[in-house]
């Protein structure tokens, strides 16, 4: 069988088999991530029946998948939203940070891994991951929600940040000099300023570009500028996702109606290659050693994730399950942490530091949209009426 048929045989397969996964989710009403995510362990590196013909056709599909989940995001979102979201949300970025970067620094030198594997490992914490929790909040109807704008607020201050984060990192594990750290930082800076000036004071220039009532010439602009201003951010240490998200965000009025409806397709199909595609690149035997203390770290920081959205969302006047809902929402993390892990290993810092962050990363994402969906659920609903009632009563009582 030649390479070319090799490809289409196993690319068919499996998306016949990711169809079939994904009518079985919906209709035991759970999310397909976890299935998909398995799916990938099954057929990956050291799995049952190892894909090889079409590895780098999913890690493309994968990248453009992360890409359409966020621009997505941002076609709900207006520039004056994003803006008061984000101003609103500083504090909660903060002990975001704080919260989360902290229990990933300290296992590494709890672990003897020395300093940079403590940034590194940090950092795989710390942010969460922007295309599980928008496949998480699409698929639970969650998009028009109140507490959503804090979700994405947290989101997009974290992946903004990464945009500091990555050169520093870069400059320590490849030993790059204060110069050079800084040149890239700099660079890395001025594109972001770049992609919001334009994003926010220009983004009815950039809707004219388009016109909705022509399908196929919208389709084909959008995604194409979407891909490029991701591909030009990535390029200088910029998060892809926030180039997307950016110019989802500039995208207004009937042009970005018409192009979620048109690029919706694309969106389920690409963001399902994603999580296949993570599950592919792992080869489960390298996980069984790390399991335990990655399942460690992974409690500790569900944990200190939940009160990140917790505390952003009461900061923004939610109710008590909109506070539990964006805490559950932000626990996964994701494609930043992999590249995040793989950046320092390739590097030649501790070779355990991709392993630990696969497992733990193949956790976080398991569970995460498990415990999204723990507000909805008729006992928590229950036990947080009785905690209002029970404050109620202490308060007429005092």
């Amino acid at each position: 069988m030649s390479q070319s048929t090799l490809l289409l045989v196993e690319v068919g397969a499996l998306l016949l088999g990711l169809g079939l996964l994904s009518r079985f989710a919906g209709r035991f009403g759970i999310s397909a991530i976890p299935l998909f995510l398995l799916a990938g362990l099954a057929f990956g590196h050291g799995g049952w029946i190892p894909l090889s013909a079409s590895e780098e056709f999913f890690e493309t599909g994968s990248e453009i998948g992360v890409i359409l989940l966020l621009v997505m995001l941002g076609l709900e979102y207006s520039p004056s939203e994003l803006v008061h979201s984000l101003t609103r949300n500083r504090a909660a970025g903060v002990l975001d940070a704080l919260l989360n970067a902290l229990p990933g620094a300290a296992f590494a030198l709890i672990l003897g891994w020395g300093p940079i594997a403590a940034v590194t490992l940090a950092g795989v914490t710390w942010v969460s991951s922007s295309g599980v929790i928008a496949k998480v909040l699409r698929d639970l109807g969650r998009l028009g929600n109140r507490e959503t704008p804090t979700v994405l607020s947290v989101l997009v201050i974290e992946d903004l940040a990464m945009a500091f984060y990555l050169p520093v990192l870069s400059a320590l594990a490849l030993g790059a000099s204060l110069a050079q750290g800084a040149t890239t930082l700099a660079v890395a800076i001025a594109v972001v300023a770049v992609i919001l000036y334009l994003a926010l004071r220009h983004g009815a220039g950039v809707s004219r570009l388009f016109s909705a009532s022509h399908s196929e010439s919208l389709l084909l602009g959008v995604l194409g500028l979407t891909i490029l201003v991701a591909g030009l951010a990535q390029q200088v240490n910029v998060s892809a996702a926030v180039g997307a998200f950016l110019v989802g965000i500039a995208l207004s009025g009937q042009v970005a109606a018409t192009a979620e409806e048109l690029l919706s397709p694309l969106r389920d199909l690409f963001a399902a290659i994603f999580f296949v595609f993570f599950g592919l690149s792992t080869d489960p035997s390298d996980i069984v050693p790390v399991l335990v203390p990655a399942a460690i770290l992974a409690v500790v920081t569900i944990g200190t994730k939940v009160a990140t959205g917790y505390f952003a969302a009461a900061r923004a006047g939610m109710g008590i399950p909109g506070r539990w809902r964006t805490g559950f929402a932000l626990t996964p993390r994701g494609e930043f942490s992999i590249v995040i892990a793989g950046l320092a290993v390739g590097a030649g810092v501790e070779p355990q530091l991709a392993p630990l962050a696969t497992a733990y990363v193949l956790i976080t994402v398991v569970a995460g949209p498990l415990l999204a969906r723990i507000p909805d659920t008729a006992r928590f609903r229950a036990a947080v009426r009785r905690h209002g009632d029970t404050r109620r009563a202490r308060a007429i009582v005092g």
